[in-house]
């Protein structure tokens, strides 16, 4: 095979697993209500099941890259593949919700390494000057998996069963797993730098703690087990300071926060996500459960903001040159944030054309806020630390996402709860989660002077988070 044939092969491969990915993260959504109904639970209790999926996307994405270099690019990548796929067979034929949940730490071990590893098998592969437009190939198919994804969970959910949404990744996953065992060129293990297990291990107990505490029911019995785990997350935190400061090669440097853009987009992106990422969870419930939506017609609802999202792409760079990123992000937030609180206006009696409206808009400012945030946060690190950077930043993002569906779940049903009303309670949290949203919008007030907008920004340069 030539070399230019091989390079094709590679990112047709690495683009299937990105799409395979970035669909599933997307496509459970729809089904959530039938998967409920399937394994006698309640809707608004399925939160694990997504969290169970970033969360450990989010506590392996790091080891990743040394993962790729103790055992070879093309080793793990299959692995990768076929975790994945063992996961997703799991996940169907699971009968209870801890099955489940279980299946999907499993999806969410082979999820971590698919893109970061795929990522670097094309930099790898690819010379310096056709990399920007390798990514920018790769990264349409990440746009594709959320376009389809809650239409196509809609319609497996009416036409078959809720199990087909992870079924789904099986034949494509068995074409990946041909197409590397063929087309990928073989790479050999190498002398990988030791890997802070230490460290991660500090980071994922920090992790895991916030998420528990959040996930806690707002109960007066359960309060101090909250405040308990809050408070040991915060200690794993605050110890791997000095536990870093001692390691020669820590598994992120300190360091990468005396760049002061990246400190302020880090701690920006964790608010600003944990509000957005609470919508893709909560919006389907609130249609199915209070509007009378089908799965398919919910499903379908989702497709302007997607398509507003991927076009809205092509505006980022010209806004950004002109405005800057501290007063584009500013003004963006704060239309991500209003249009995540207007969610909450949505009724039986909305008109459609209102509806498709305010989804198209929370779309398009939501897709151009994870671009220009990804960008700001990464281009003033340097060339070394641009891979950890990029790491840390990676985590924080699935963490996000991980910790906006736990907050949404769980306002939901304190507000349900104390108000004796599932529709008061969809819309204060649409309230509560579009402030925080909001609340973002300060910590990028403290964005120092970042006018130059790199090649990438506008190509979207694949991410954990998009």
């Amino acid at each position: 095979m030539s070399k230019d044939s091989s390079q094709t092969a590679l990112l047709w491969i690495v683009a299937a697993g990105f799409f395979m990915q970035s669909l599933d993260t997307t496509i459970v959504n729809t089904a959530l209500p039938s998967i409920a109904h399937s394994l006698h639970g309640k809707p608004l209790a399925m939160q694990p099941v997504i969290v169970a999926y970033t969360l450990t996307m989010a506590m392996l994405t790091p080891a990743s890259g040394w993962l790729a270099d103790r055992f070879g690019t093309r080793r793990v990548y299959f692995a990768a593949i076929l975790i994945f796929v063992l996961g997703s067979l799991c996940c169907s034929s699971a009968h209870t919700l801890g099955q489940l949940v279980m299946a999907r730490v499993l999806q969410g071990v082979g999820g971590s390494m698919l893109l970061p590893i795929g990522r670097l098998a094309v930099l790898r592969s690819v010379t310096g000057e056709q990399y920007v437009s390798a990514l920018a190939f790769i990264s349409v198919a990440g746009q594709v998996g959320p376009i389809v994804g809650p239409t196509l969970g809609g319609w497996f959910v009416e036409a078959i069963s809720w199990h087909w949404i992870f079924l789904i990744n099986v034949p494509i996953g068995a074409v990946g797993l041909f197409a590397v065992n063929r087309y990928l060129p073989r790479s050999t293990s190498s002398a990988a730098p030791p890997f802070d297990f230490a460290g991660c291990a500090l980071l994922s107990l920090c992790m895991i703690a916030f998420s528990l505490a959040v996930e806690t029911p707002v109960q007066t019995h359960r309060a101090a087990w909250a405040t308990g785990l809050f408070v040991l997350g915060l200690v794993a935190a605050l110890a791997y300071v000095p536990y870093a400061k001692r390691r020669a090669n820590p598994l992120f440097k300190l360091k990468l926060f005396s760049e002061p853009n990246f400190s302020v987009g880090l701690i920006g992106n964790l608010v600003c996500r944990i509000g957005s990422s609470a919508v893709p969870f909560l919006l389907p419930l609130l249609m199915q459960l209070e509007l009378g939506y089908t799965p398919l017609h919910s499903g379908m609802m989702m497709l302007p903001a997607a398509l507003a999202g991927t076009v809205a792409k092509r505006w980022i760079a010209p806004l950004i040159r002109r405005y800057g990123y501290d007063t584009f992000l500013l003004v963006n937030t704060v239309i991500v944030g209003s249009a995540i609180v207007a969610f909450a206006l949505i009724s039986r009696g909305t008109p459609l054309v209102v509806e498709i409206a305010v989804l198209a808009v929370f779309g398009a400012a939501n897709s151009m806020q994870f671009a220009a945030m990804n960008s700001v946060t990464l281009k003033g690190l340097s060339h070394e630390d641009a891979g950890s950077g990029n790491s840390l930043f990676s985590m924080v993002q699935m963490l996000a996402m991980g910790l906006g569906v736990s907050i949404g779940g769980g306002l939901v049903n304190l507000f349900s709860a104390q108000l004796g009303s599932p529709a008061m309670g969809f819309r204060l949290s649409f309230v509560c989660v579009g402030v925080i949203t909001l609340v973002s919008a300060l910590v990028f007030r403290r964005l120092e002077d970042a006018a130059v907008v790199p090649a990438t920004v506008g190509r979207a340069a694949p991410s954990a988070g998009r």
